[in-house]
């Protein structure tokens, strides 16, 4: 009996999370009374696809056009100034498409599937975002090196959040 409620519940947050969408819902939030001592509350949300997706592009095209036409000079002036932005604007971020906990490998005491100065495919898992007891493999977009690494083995993520930076 209780597989069937777990089932009614998933597929209501799934038809939650489609009205969310159907509408442009930022948050959605809703209580389910079953019986006296038994009920459950479900709260979904998102940012506005306008504040995620618009400042990846704006960044994006002018630092692959600014790059390769500063000298040498340029690149250790960029490092420090790097740091201190938000690693979410830096246009090699890979950002996490849902809420979920982290983690680094597929199971504990295997080999991480990253580390800082790693190589990688596009398409070859980064890391593993769990959400609802389902883990979703982030795969790279694109082929490049790993420069920084911005979230904790076990770490609690938000939609949106930046997880690694890819050059």
């Amino acid at each position: 009996m209780t597989k069937n409620t777990h089932d009614a519940d998933v597929a209501f947050i799934q038809a939650l999370a489609e009205l969310l969408n159907e509408n442009d819902l930022t948050e959605l939030q809703v209580k389910r009374d079953y019986a006296e001592d038994d009920s459950l509350n479900v709260r979904v949300s998102r940012k506005p696809p306008q504040q995620i997706v618009a400042p990846q592009q704006a960044q994006s095209a002018p630092a692959q056009y600014a790059a390769p036409a500063p000298a040498a000079s340029a690149p250790a002036a960029a490092a420090p100034a790097a740091d201190n932005s938000d690693p979410a604007d830096h246009p090699g971020a890979v950002v996490s498409p849902m809420v979920g906990t982290v983690y680094m490998q597929a199971e504990p005491g295997a080999p991480a599937f990253i580390s800082v100065g790693t190589s990688v495919s596009e398409g070859d898992t980064l890391l593993i975002v769990e959400a609802m007891k389902t883990m979703n493999h982030i795969p790279a977009p694109r082929s490049g090196t790993v420069k920084r690494i911005l979230v904790e083995d076990g770490a609690a993520v938000e939609f949106g959040a930046p997880l690694v930076i890819l050059e």
